[in-house]
């Protein structure tokens, strides 16, 4: 029987990466004991003062609508934050309030992409930025970084890419899934690049307070003429091991951002109610959480850089978030069948690069959102998968 509905997907819909991620999911579901360490998903709990301030917001009838751009008390916070953190002159006008940094993308391109528009990405990438710009009629123009360079995004490559077409320019430091911090002197680089150019720069900061010693963040829209033709992105889910709450931002200049209201509200009207509460109490609550979620990373991201080297892997340098872009090359697999047999063999998930825009077969993405301990065991499990192949 024909599949009507199937055949009236819009042309907009494309698979894209689905089947081997089902394909791993599925292999994993079969197996037991399998240590997982692709998910960008913090394993750790969100902490007890943010969960109880939405169980408060709950108790206390405060689950209604709110603005569309979300809790006044909420922008407030996020404008004292990114002043105080990174330097960022945003008030709360000038913020929205989104349901993770995925709606804010989403919204983003709705408001930002005609047909035919160019939107440069750095390369490797989170693939939603792809699709998001795709379903806008948009052109998606992967800038490759490499392993010679720490993964870092080069100017040059990005302005080889600028055509009369070029819209925007996505920017994510530090990067998923290299790790890879963008330094200063690059980002001021690339400030006067799309100033020369007349693009709109997209600056995702998600990862912005997972930062290691040796890297620095710098937030473009601080540096002079660069606010008005920024957005800036940021979030919850990573810093604050909030993933599920699905809270995130945008902010840029007021006269743009008011023109996103409606179409934010046409998306979803608001960000869950609650979940705006607990990110009230995320910013204005103890930070110590937070310090020592980094600390614990820190030192797992220090075990397996040593591990991965010590195995005959390389990897671009890890300046922030919790990811390390390594290459299995030196196992004679391409990076598909590397994540599939250690999978079966070793029962350890990783995940290719070819999920993340990388068409090199060589990459493969290591997330560190175990405790140490199951980190030890993995590695040990693909030391003994790695004897095997090698």
């Amino acid at each position: 029987m024909t599949d009507v509905l199937t055949h009236a997907l819009a042309m907009r819909i494309v698979e894209e990466d689905v089947s081997f991620r089902t394909r791993m999911l599925e292999t994993a579901a079969g197996l037991d004991d399998v240590i997982a360490l692709g998910r960008g998903d913090p394993d750790f709990h969100t902490p007890p003062h943010i969960v109880e301030a939405a169980k408060r917001a709950l108790d206390q009838n405060q689950h209604h609508y709110t603005h569309p751009a979300g809790l006044p008390q909420l922008r407030e916070a996020i404008a004292d934050t990114l002043r105080r953190d990174h330097g960022l002159a945003y008030n709360r006008d000038e913020i929205i309030v989104t349901a993770g940094v995925q709606e804010s993308i989403m919204l983003l391109m709705l408001g930002l992409v005609n047909p035919s528009d160019e939107v440069l990405i750095t390369s490797p990438r989170f693939t939603t930025y792809d699709m998001a710009v795709s379903m806008c009629g948009g052109v998606p123009v992967p800038v490759p970084t490499y392993e010679e360079d720490d993964f870092a995004l080069m100017p040059a490559a990005i302005e080889a890419r600028i055509t009369p077409r070029t819209k925007a320019l996505v920017l994510v430091t530090p990067n998923n899934p290299t790790g890879a911090v963008t330094p200063p002197a690059v980002i001021r680089e690339i400030a006067e690049l799309v100033k020369r150019h007349n693009i709109v720069l997209i600056s995702d900061e998600i990862y912005a307070k997972l930062i290691y010693p040796g890297s620095e963040h710098l937030s473009a829209a601080t540096l002079p003429g660069m606010k008005e033709r920024t957005i800036t992105l940021n979030g919850f889910s990573k810093a604050y091991a909030m993933t599920g709450w699905r809270v995130g931002y945008l902010a840029g200049p007021e006269e743009f951002v008011r023109m996103l209201v409606e179409p934010r509200h046409t998306l979803s009207i608001n960000t869950n109610t609650p979940a705006q509460f607990a990110a009230l109490a995320a910013l204005t609550g103890p930070q110590d959480a937070v310090q020592a979620m980094l600390e614990e990373y820190s030192e797992r991201r220090s075990y397996l850089m040593g591990a991965l080297s010590d195995l005959g892997m390389s990897y671009g340098h890890p300046g922030g978030a919790f990811y390390i872009y390594t290459n299995v090359s030196s196992t004679g697999l391409p990076s598909p069948r590397f994540c599939e047999e250690l999978l079966r063999q070793g029962r350890v998930m990783i995940f290719p690069g070819s999920m993340f825009g990388d068409d090199s077969d060589k990459y493969v993405r290591i997330s560190y959102l175990q405790p140490l301990a199951r980190i030890k065991e993995a590695v040990g499990r693909m030391s003994e998968f790695i004897g095997r192949v090698g």
